[in-house]
């Protein structure tokens, strides 16, 4: 009720100050960008609050307008002339330079500061202007391409967005049946790991007992998570996907659960990219369960191997033999899992690879190459086991041979794990896994010597 009020606020102040304005951005779709910048200044130039407001509206309904290239356009205007002001930067820096205070190097912070920073917090003053920017910093990233001459307005409007999206605001709700539809639709919409297919499939995984579904929501858009993580009550670790979603699966009875499963963890706002929830999601659900459920023991992953097929198939310094390389080509075949000895084949050969893929095998810059470990592994989770055909999905088969892995999370370890992995690229894995390296290596070295 409250944002509601605050919003429709925001509106009233926004249309009045309409009244006061003059400009209005062509709305043909066809214009260069120069009138929508000139709105900008005069909103940067701007003090009063009512039709600081309403400019903040003309200037986001003016964006709609523009073409894709008329938004590239704009934005690299930004980029280019939206920086700090020199002039009062240089003069900053010759006075901490003569004399260095405390003052001197909170007027060099201020100083320092792109124009485009201000902008941006001003555009935040119309109504839905949260929402608004974090849709065109999607945009910007839709545009980007590449291009260098982005990057400092990326930058600053991630650290914008950072601020405006810290924990401190996020609001965790618990996602069930009772939820109202708009933000069901929304995590059919976006759940990217393993596809809802329609309202029952959602309701099998968020309405039985041991199915729990959790997600981040910011007051700012109150109808729209951030992300969400999809959670099962199992008795034991599981070891493959299909059993978790299968339709005529049997429940769990709770007192029975011993086990939290994280097996989707999915972003819904691509503007905010690279802006961190996950962390705090995972480590906040945790805690919830642990209240719910005391009983519970393990918190584990069940996660995809996204990387792992590509790396197998373009990386270099793979270590598989001429004869091995020829038996891999058999991953081409959709139905290859379904023959028993080629499989047995395949599994001596992938498992090992799987483990130098996580332990040993890193990105040109020294990070570990799957996208979802560098998540975990960031988080203070240990990789604690690979799962063979545990994702036999046609997606699954495309990206990991089937591959999926557990990530643990000991709650007393985590902090520990996380250093190890921050401060030294450490993979902390189970004796399992680093087995299995092992294993690798004798394999090929047997390989060498015959």
């Amino acid at each position: 009720m409250a944002n509601a009020f605050f919003s429709d606020l925001l509106s009233t102040i926004s249309g009045r100050g309409r009244t006061l304005l003059r400009r209005r951005v062509p709305a043909d779709g066809k214009d260069d960008a120069s009138e929508l910048l000139g709105l900008c200044e005069a909103l940067l130039s701007g003090r009063g609050e009512a039709s600081g407001t309403a400019m903040a509206r003309e200037v986001l309904d003016g964006y709609h307008e523009l073409d894709p290239n008329a938004r590239l356009a704009f934005f690299g205007e930004l980029a280019r002339h939206y920086g700090p002001d020199r002039e009062r930067l240089q003069h900053a820096i010759e006075a901490w330079r003569s004399q260095p205070s405390d003052d001197d190097a909170s007027d060099l912070h201020f100083a320092s500061e792109p124009r485009r920073q201000e902008l941006f917090r001003r555009l935040n003053r119309a109504p839905g202007g949260t929402s608004e920017l974090v849709a065109m910093r999607a945009d910007l990233l839709g545009l980007m391409n590449g291009r260098n001459d982005l990057a400092a307005l990326d930058r600053d409007i991630v650290h914008l967005l950072s601020s405006w999206f810290n924990r401190g605001f996020l609001v965790l709700r618990r996602i069930d049946w009772s939820t109202p539809a708009n933000i069901l639709e929304q995590i059919i919409r976006y759940e990217a790991v393993h596809e809802i297919s329609d309202w029952n499939d959602l309701r099998r995984r968020i309405d039985p007992v041991d199915r729990r579904c959790y997600a981040f929501f910011h007051p700012a858009l109150a109808d729209e998570p951030l992300i969400f993580v999809e959670v099962a009550l199992t008795e034991t670790i599981p070891t493959a996907i299909a059993p978790l979603l299968a339709e005529q699966r049997q429940p769990v009875p709770i007192e029975r659960a011993r086990t939290a499963v994280f097996y989707s963890i999915s972003n819904t706002q691509r503007g905010l990219g690279g802006i961190s929830f996950g962390s705090f999601l995972i480590k906040q659900v945790v805690e919830e369960l642990r209240r719910e459920l005391p009983k519970l023991d393990n918190f584990v992953t069940l996660s995809p191997v996204p990387g792992f097929m590509q790396w197998l198939k373009q990386a270099k310094d793979v270590p598989v033999s001429d004869d091995e390389r020829a038996l891999l080509e058999n991953l081409d075949h959709p139905d290859w899992f379904e023959n028993a000895d080629l499989t047995s084949q395949l599994r001596a050969v992938l498992e090992p690879l799987a483990a130098h893929y996580f332990l040993k095998a890193r990105t040109p810059k020294g990070r570990v190459i799957d996208s979802v470990a560098r998540f975990h592994l960031g988080n203070g989770a240990r990789l604690e086991r690979i799962d063979w055909l545990g994702d036999l999905s046609p997606k699954g088969l495309r990206e990991s041979a089937g591959i999926m892995v557990n990530y643990l999370y000991r709650l007393d370890d985590i902090e520990k794990n996380h250093e190890a992995y921050a401060n030294e690229g450490e993979v902390v894995a189970s004796s399992a896994v680093k087995k299995l390296l092992k294993g690798e290596g004798r394999r090929l070295l047997d390989m060498r010597l015959g």
